[in-house]
């Protein structure tokens, strides 16, 4: 991660503007304050991706509140190939004033610059192959699946600079190690999956109770008077694992990665705070 960071800082000159590139889930947790060091001030978009997993409402709310701080900000679902079009023509504004004022100085306009900077499992490969049309560069459901910086042309209007996700070596708050973990930027094996299924499972409670009743055939009263801890005890027996609650715990954060327990948003927008 040190050497990705200095790596981005080294290569920050290069470029016109830096695409931060978060998890809409946990737009807030996922940002990572040593990106927000190498950017600097350099022009930026946040982009808010796998849109499609969170909820929408929460998602607008943030998109609202970072326009409303002067960040540019979009949503999109580059897995599904939605949204690419509108970040485009967002980065064409952002460089709008400067080239006109290039071709006022007759200086022919030229693709603009590219920097994709976010935490692993961002989505940041996917987004680029988006944008390319073809697979240029690796993808995976797991993390640090990038591992060096390389230039890609994206047909004459954009120029990128692919960069490997760098995650901060420590987390001040725990609750931001937790969202992080649920939604897949760190790796399993170094965690207790029974833990995040606990967490998770707090907020389905509070948040998606239908959705967590439906789906592990649970009753109301299974939520109203069960702990969290006993809820977990009761999934895993409707899941016919007996005693076995790591593998229910992996299955748990399982279908919530893969949208079987519903849109869902860790990070509580700031204005509903």
């Amino acid at each position: 991660m040190a050497k990705a960071k200095r790596e981005a800082t080294e290569k920050i000159k290069l470029v016109d503007v830096i695409i931060e590139l978060v998890d809409a889930r946990i737009p807030e947790s996922s940002r990572n304050p040593v990106i927000s060091e190498i950017i600097g001030q350099k022009p930026t978009i946040l982009v808010l991706n796998k849109a499609d997993l969170a909820d929408s409402q929460a998602t607008q709310a943030w998109l609202n509140y970072y326009k409303s701080q002067g960040q540019r900000a979009v949503a999109i679902d580059a897995q599904h190939n939605k949204g690419i079009r509108g970040l485009q023509q967002e980065i064409q504004d952002v460089m709008q004033p400067y080239f006109q004022k290039q071709q006022e100085k007759g200086i022919k306009e030229r693709p603009i610059r590219l920097m994709i900077l976010g935490i692993p499992n961002s989505g940041k490969s996917t987004l680029i192959n988006r944008f390319v049309g073809k697979n240029q560069a690796q993808t995976g459901n797991k993390p640090g699946v990038t591992k060096a910086q390389r230039w890609l042309k994206i047909g004459k209007s954009f120029e990128l600079l692919d960069t490997p996700g760098i995650l901060w070596p420590k987390f001040e708050d725990p609750e931001v190690g937790k969202k992080l973990a649920v939604t897949g930027a760190i790796k399993d094996s170094l965690l207790h999956m029974d833990d995040l299924a606990l967490y998770l499972l707090e907020h389905l409670k509070a948040n998606e109770a239908e959705t967590l009743k439906n789906r592990y055939r649970l009753s109301e009263a299974d939520l109203e008077n069960l702990s969290t801890v006993d809820l977990l005890l009761k999934i895993t027996q409707q899941m016919g694992l007996r005693d076995d609650y790591d593998q229910a715990s992996e299955r748990i954060i399982h279908d919530f990665r893969s949208h079987r327990l519903g849109s869902a948003t860790l990070d509580t927008p700031y204005e509903a705070l």
